[in-house]
């Protein structure tokens, strides 16, 4: 703008009156006016485009480029606000239906009610009719039975003046003692009298007594109504007892409802969504195939296992070297080592296999050492005394890694004192006797059997398992509800093992059962003792309890279970009865100890038959 076009352009004035108004008809040079006297205005006209006219146009600008930019947003809140809508409306809807199926279950219930009522209400008339009809019957005897009366004595009457005219004209009589006839008479009417009494006697003592026939059949009558009635009043009562049992219900389903919608609305709002698993897929070595492989009937914890060994066996590969842990008290003998042992790198496969190994050894050795000693032993003997002990290392650092691997998970337990290898060997003696059983069954040796023979084959081996139990390992074994008992099932693929040492669903199954009838017999020995675990228990007491849930147990087997608990040699166990209240430990150490061993039912439960 040039700093002409700033100036002041010439003032053109104006007339107005006093009071401020504008003259219509004036002009400048008006000297009069019949509107009043004026005052001569100078109003300035200028274009001035001043700096706060061009910041507010500067920030029109910003402001309608941030309208541009909020524009999205603004439909995507339309969006969210539409399907809450949505939702709300579906709700909405859901309630009006479950509301509208209430009120017809309510109208039904009423005019069942009302059915009841009209039931009674016609009863009760039918009793009122009854009773009616009774009135005038009882009416009707008593007419009948004055009748009676009226006409058995006009009968006498007649009968009486037949006799005397009779008399009279008898040619016989005449002939008579008329003083024996007087004294006949009179001894007859006296008679006549009595029985005359006697009749009246009985009319006034039973006038108002019905036939028992007619009051049996009425008293019958009077009792089927009576049962009819009682019967409909326990009928309408149990029916107003239901509906209010209704109403309570549909009180409370209508406040859980409303709990489940807030936790609902809780859980939408706090909760984190599930893990998408097919992202492993590419992650895993071996890809999609290999994924569904490993994760194939897991859960998400178990899954997370999974994925956590695939980590751990890659970052195991990169590691060329482990640190030793030195000689400390808490290491284990065979990992006390000072400085870096080298990381064989072996398959899972070998792994398996030399674990595999070890256990032959471990069971044809006839002078038995501590499972640690006898582990090192064996490395030394498989690799020599320069390689066992980065052997050991690996090994250990495989089986701690590969919690899902049966062979694995089930030596670094024993190995790490957290259960006796007891329990693996008489596991391994089941399986075989398992297996036993099935082929000497198999006559023909075609490696099939029956489903009717599996059932045999478990329950001879496994007497005191639940039947429910049973099912689940015939379920395991291939068994379905719509199989028949004609079914054949190869028996001997339910004992075979993959290259990584994992047996089939059936050996896991009686694996699985093992265990929970383990939890299951030492919860209810914590029962039987009624103690809580940091509470102390004797000896005398743990052997009482474990008398009374297994009453199958033998003495030997007893002494073993009680050697295992407290920790002592079979031979310093007191006989029962003897110093037993000096022998004392925790209930959670004896229950951990027990854990340990390999504890079994022995017997039958008391209220619970064998299978």
């Amino acid at each position: 703008m040039t700093p002409s076009s700033q100036k002041l352009r010439t003032p053109r004035k104006t007339s107005f009156l006093r009071n401020g108004r504008r003259c219509p008809v004036s002009s400048p040079s008006a000297a009069t006016c019949p509107h009043g006297p004026h005052t001569p205005v100078a109003r300035p006209f200028c274009i001035i485009e001043s700096p706060v006219q061009m910041t507010a146009g500067s920030e029109q600008a910003h402001q309608r480029e941030k309208i541009r930019a909020l524009e999205p947003l603004k439909a995507k809140l339309v969006t969210v606000n539409e399907d809450c809508n949505e939702r709300i409306l579906a709700m909405r809807a859901e309630e009006r239906y479950e509301i509208s199926m209430l009120k017809k279950e309510k109208m039904n219930l009423l005019k069942l009610i009302d059915k009841k009522n009209e039931e009674k209400i016609s009863l009760q008339t039918e009793v009122t009719k009854l009773r009616k009809k009774l009135a005038e019957e009882y009416l009707h005897y008593l007419t009948e039975r004055d009748a009676r009366k009226i006409l058995i004595a006009d009968l006498n009457e007649l009968r009486y003046q037949r006799e005397d005219m009779s008399l009279a004209q008898s040619p016989g009589i005449w002939g008579e003692d008329p003083v024996k006839l007087t004294l006949a008479l009179k001894m007859t009417r006296q008679d006549l009298t009595r029985t005359q009494m006697e009749l009246n006697t009985m009319k006034a003592n039973f006038g108002d007594v019905v036939p028992r026939r007619d009051f049996e059949m009425q008293e019958k009558t009077n009792r089927d109504l009576q049962e009819q009635l009682d019967s409909l009043r326990d009928d309408y009562e149990e029916v107003r007892k239901e509906h209010e049992i209704l109403l309570q219900l549909h009180m409370s389903t209508l406040k859980e409802r409303d709990q489940f919608y807030s936790e609902l609305q809780e859980i939408q709002r706090t909760s984190t969504p599930r893990p998408d698993w097919t992202k492993c897929e590419d992650v895993v070595s071996g890809g999609p195939d290999r994924w569904h492989m490993l994760a194939e009937g897991k859960n998400s914890d178990q899954l997370v296992d999974v994925l956590l060994e695939e980590i751990g066996e890659g970052l195991l590969r990169e590691k060329d070297f482990f640190p030793g842990l030195g000689y400390g008290e808490a290491i284990p003998p065979f990992l006390r080592f000072d400085g870096i042992v080298e990381n064989k790198k072996p398959t899972k496969k070998d792994v398996v296999n030399l674990l595999k190994d070890a256990w032959k050894e471990r069971l044809a050795e006839e002078q038995k050492e501590k499972f640690p000693d006898f582990f090192f032993n064996f490395l030394e003997r498989r690799f020599g005394p320069g390689d066992a002990m980065a052997w050991a290392y690996t090994i250990f650092e495989n089986i701690k890694l590969f919690r899902s691997n049966e062979v694995m998970s089930q030596f670094y337990a024993v190995l790490m004192g957290k259960r006796s290898e007891i329990v693996y060997i008489k596991h391994k003696e089941t399986v075989a006797q398992l297996l036993k059983e099935m082929t000497n069954v198999d006559s023909q040796n075609e490696g099939l059997l029956t489903m009717e023979q599996l059932s045999t084959v478990l329950k001879s081996i496994f007497p005191f398992k639940k039947e429910e139990k049973i099912q689940e390992l015939m379920e395991a074994g291939g068994w379905h509800p719509n199989s028949s008992n004609a079914d054949f099932l190869n028996y001997r693929s339910l004992f075979m093992e993959d290259e990584e040492g994992q047996s089939m669903h059936f050996v896991q199954k009686l694996w699985e059962q093992y265990m929970d009838e383990k939890d299951e017999y030492l919860q209810e020995l914590k029962q039987e003792l009624g103690l809580e675990l940091r509470d102390e228990v004797t000896l005398c007491k743990v052997r009482e309890a474990l008398m009374n849930i297994d009453p199958g147990l033998d003495k030997q087997t007893l002494n073993s279970y009680l050697s295992q608990a407290f920790q002592l040699p079979v031979t310093e166990l007191p006989e029962e009865g003897e110093k037993e209240e000096g022998i004392v430990t925790r209930l959670q150490a004896a229950l951990e100890q027990l854990q340990m061993a390999d504890i079994r039912r022995m017997g039958a439960r008391e209220h619970e038959p064998a299978s």
